[in-house]
């Protein structure tokens, strides 16, 4: 079946799938950081990890599979107890701590059935910093419970020194309800016919969107995450040239972002066609176009 004409999702054939292959790194044995750096690693973290350099690492960036039954390419994700998850989880996030530098900054993403979990284990090795929320936008609804449309992704630091750039995060939120002071605007700004307010950023994000098949951006896989999402944790939590790590990097969204924003990045993804389509897009980069960041600042959902 045919495509519509403004289906943009990013797919791979099975002879793109080995082409953009051969741009990816096999590890069959330690390397240095200028072995791996700005490449995708096809491979599993178990089988990885161990030959990475130690302390390269100033930004991490997990998405590892919710403890939900789900499937990605050929591997299947089954729901566990609470236990055994806690229990993968800290199989591969203690393995990772010695990649990491001093001032290295952590982000984990999941949602509200494995919060908790990811709370204990990532105490267990990290300051926990904050919780933040982000709208998904999308999500079923449910006749005899509240639709599920939310995320988490919890911030953490190895120490209580840290990148953490506010200023490069700030939002550009519509003003509904101006406040003038001697006709002037107070606290808000005006051009044309847009009035505005840059403010810092909360833990509450509800200006994402979810990529969808006329976006540039999507692919195939299921849990893609927003570039827009990613540039605001590499903006905030690293600076230019900086080494940004993604263990599960999926259709490469965390590879893709880091790239436009002059960051350095390590990819890790064991299903193949995941690893093609990442492939794909970071050598598809041309600009430093982020859908949702204009001018330095994020704006609101549908802002323009």
């Amino acid at each position: 079946m045919s495509k519509s004409p403004r289906n943009r999702t990013l797919t791979v054939t099975q002879s793109e799938c080995d082409y953009y292959l051969n741009f990816c790194k096999t590890l069959k044995k330690s390397v240095s950081v200028d072995d791996i750096k700005n490449s995708i690693i096809y491979g599993d973290i178990y089988d990885v990890v161990d030959l990475l350099p130690s302390s390269f690492v100033s930004l991490l960036i997990l998405d590892p599979p919710y403890n939900l039954n789900k499937v990605f390419s050929s591997t299947k994700f089954k729901v566990l107890s609470d236990r055994e998850y806690y229990s993968y989880v800290d199989s591969w996030l203690s393995k990772l701590i010695r990649l990491l530098l001093p001032n290295a900054s952590i982000y984990v993403c999941g949602d509200w059935r494995n919060s908790l979990v990811l709370q204990e284990v990532l105490q267990k090795y990290f300051i926990i910093r904050n919780r933040i929320t982000w709208e998904r936008e999308k999500g079923r609804g449910a006749l005899k419970n509240w639709k599920n449309c939310s995320e988490d992704i919890w911030f953490c630091t190895v120490s209580n020194t840290y990148t953490f750039n506010v200023n490069s995060v700030k939002l550009k939120r519509r003003v509904f309800a101006p406040y003038r002071e001697n006709g002037l605007p107070k606290d808000w700004n005006q051009v044309g016919e847009e009035r505005f307010r840059v403010t810092y950023p909360s833990n509450l994000w509800t200006d994402i969107t979810v990529p969808f098949w006329s976006m540039a951006e999507n692919t195939v896989h299921p849990t893609q995450k927003p570039e827009k999402l990613i540039a605001k944790l590499i903006l905030a939590s690293s600076n230019e040239g900086d080494i940004v790590l993604d263990p599960f990097l999926g259709s490469g969204t965390t590879a893709v972002v880091a790239k436009k924003l002059n960051r350095c990045y390590v990819g890790v993804e064991r299903e193949k066609i995941y690893a093609a389509l990442a492939q794909k897009r970071l050598l598809a980069v041309n600009s430093n176009k982020i859908q949702g960041y204009i001018d330095g600042v994020f704006l609101d959902r549908n802002m323009r």
